[in-house]
């Protein structure tokens, strides 16, 4: 039995083995005595399973979804499709309409050997041209994973096999997705490979040149990390940050800062017990500048190994603790936060909770936690990936199991946040060509950067096309449509 086998007969034993599902929207009370904040039951949101996967159009995704210029959500499943020389299919790409109409683009391995990848594990990213690109854990020409393009309509190329150099100095086994970066090459991760066998940090144009930017467990017992299994993210100063999932000074992992030279700076490192142990989602940054996480074990020990934790970390590496899971309010979380309009944090665990099963949790700055949702076997199971916002307000996100088929879900979730704009990308200069995503914009009849008036081209209901205009300063974006203004989710930097 292989590891991702064992994994999948794990999860049924526990699916067998979960107390009766409570009927959907009932919530118990939840009240944790900790330090670093409560847990507290919420009610008032409407939760909604838009997809149960049933293996032939998908299965086990594990990652977010990201929303694209036609309004929709697109993701990876790790698993399930047609292709046949994985156990249980080797993955698909695919697309969903926030209604739930749920469309398969592509499913890997119909090549030989599974030369065109195999089970994507992490989330998409879209350029500008409109294309997706993404990884996948394993097959390509070595067998060790792939960078991939595709479009829209699922027409799919790989970029790059991994493991092209002897002894795959390049890296292999890439579990995380790609970042855009500023300078228009994608940055991302590799699990192993690299000089020391304990993965990678890489950089790879769109046509695919890639470059080995660091080597972990460079230092003496692996101080500077190693095995990194999550993305990156490209800060407001223009460095990357991410975590490794071990290593560092104490062997429970790091958070670490790199710039675009491969140059590393270890910001932390986890101490078991006191603040996290083995992160294994990556960062995201928020409007307070600092940047916040998950760890997935460490902090109580009210679980094996620990019950994972919600941390904040400033740019110059000190971190403060804001929550320790414990069990009935969710543990192990293996997916990032991400922050909604309300400024609140919002993100999935992939255990715990009223049923075992996961939940949904909401969590302020100051650590104060909120369950959402309790997943049980109908609606899906074990939360692996984040959320993500989509223009209308709501959160969509994934469950790796259960559903209908037990192959995993794709839900919604509503909190009664409003609808907003997001624009691609989030900096420029003055005369750059900006995308802006939302709902509902035909009839648009202003576009605004941080006030400044500027020329625009409704394209769809769900795109508007625009240029940073002269005289625009860095601040929110805001577009007048006859259902009322619409402001974007994140400040644009003017550069």
């Amino acid at each position: 039995m292989n590891p991702r086998e064992a994994v999948c007969f794990l999860a049924l034993l526990l699916v067998a083995s979960a107390p009766l599902a409570l009927a959907q929207g009932t919530y118990t009370q939840i009240d944790v005595p900790n330090s670093h904040g409560t847990a507290i039951a919420s009610r008032g949101q409407t939760f909604k399973t838009l997809v149960s996967f049933n293996v032939t159009n998908g299965a086990g995704p594990i990652s977010s979804l990201i929303q694209s210029f036609d309004g929709k959500f697109y993701g990876p499943t790790a698993e399930g499709g047609t292709g046949s020389s994985c156990p249980f299919g080797c993955g698909t790409v695919f697309k969903i309409a926030p209604g739930g109409a749920l469309t398969q683009l592509y499913s890997f391995c119909p090549l030989p050997g599974c030369s065109d990848g195999a089970s994507p594990e992490g989330t998409l990213v879209q350029a500008f041209n409109g294309n997706f690109y993404g990884t996948t854990y394993q097959g390509g020409t070595n067998a060790f994973g792939t960078v991939f393009k595709i479009s829209p309509t699922g027409a799919k190329s790989t970029l790059y096999n991994f493991c092209s150099q002897t002894n795959c100095t390049d890296g292999s086994l890439p579990q995380a997705g790609l970042v855009l970066a500023a300078d228009g090459s994608f940055y991302g991760t590799t699990d192993q490979g690299g000089s020391a066998g304990f993965g990678t940090v890489f950089k790879i144009t769109m046509a695919g040149t890639l470059t080995t930017l660091y080597s972990f467990c460079a230092q003496g017992n692996c101080a500077d990390g190693l095995r990194p299994h999550a993305p990156l993210i490209q800060g407001t100063d223009g460095s990357f940050y991410g975590t490794a999932g071990g290593g560092g000074t104490n062997n429970y992992g790091t958070v670490f800062t790199i710039n675009s030279d491969g140059g590393l700076t270890t910001l932390h490192s986890f101490s078991n017990a006191t603040d996290g142990a083995y992160p294994n989602a990556g960062l995201v940054q928020a409007t307070d500048g600092n940047f916040y996480g998950t760890t997935t074990y460490g902090g109580s020990n009210a679980c094996f190994l620990g019950c994972g934790t919600v941390f904040k970390i400033t740019p110059g590496g000190q971190l403060t603790t804001l929550h320790k899971f414990r069990g009935p309010d969710g543990y192990h979380p293996e997916a990032g936060l991400v922050q909604g309009t309300d400024g609140n944090f919002y993100g999935t665990s992939n255990r715990g909770g009223s049923h075992g099963l996961g939940t949904i949790f909401k969590v302020t700055s100051a650590g104060k936690l909120s369950i959402l949702h309790n997943f049980d076997t109908t609606e899906g199971t074990f939360p692996s990936g984040g959320l993500v916002q989509g223009t209308d307000g709501s959160f969509y996100g994934t469950t790796s199991a259960g559903g209908t088929d037990n192959a995993g879900t794709i839900f919604n979730l509503s909190v009664g946040l409003a609808p907003f704009i997001k624009t691609l990308p989030t900096f420029g200069k003055v005369g750059a060509a900006v995308k802006i995503l939302g709902t509902n914009l035909t009839g648009a009849t202003s576009v605004t950067f941080n006030g400044t008036p500027a020329t625009f081209a409704v394209a769809s209901p769900t795109l508007i096309k625009t240029t940073v205009p002269i005289g625009a300063t860095t601040g929110q974006v805001q577009v007048v449509t006859p259902r009322g203004t619409l402001t974007s989710n994140s400040v644009f930097r003017v550069r």
